[in-house]
């Protein structure tokens, strides 16, 4: 079975930042911070403000949940239809074929 991660602006920290949220099959596991200055970004914010806002228990209880299950991203193998589409950190854990679909 083959599994999608997807990518979200949203608000994160009670609301005083805005990052890139990561999701497995629509659980947040992980995020990337966005530079200094993106709160200025008006299409950034109005993009946040479209979706819902997380807090580190979201990302910590996903990735708890993940990794029970055995099928966390960062720490299993798992078979991912757009591995392009994982943090950059990841991708060298996935070989070309994983990106070939």
């Amino acid at each position: 079975m083959s599994y999608t991660i997807t990518t979200k602006h949203v608000w994160y920290n009670e609301e005083k930042i805005i990052v890139k949220m990561y999701f497995f099959e629509g659980i947040p596991f992980t995020f990337d911070e966005m530079p200094d200055g993106h709160l200025y970004d008006r299409d950034l914010v109005a993009e946040a403000n479209k979706n819902k806002s997380y807090e580190i228990e979201d990302v910590y209880k996903g990735s708890n949940y993940m990794i029970m299950e055995s099928m966390h991203p960062c720490f299993d193998m798992v078979e991912i239809s757009n591995a392009k589409d994982l943090p950059e950190d990841l991708i060298p854990f996935y070989d070309e074929e994983d990106f070939m679909g």
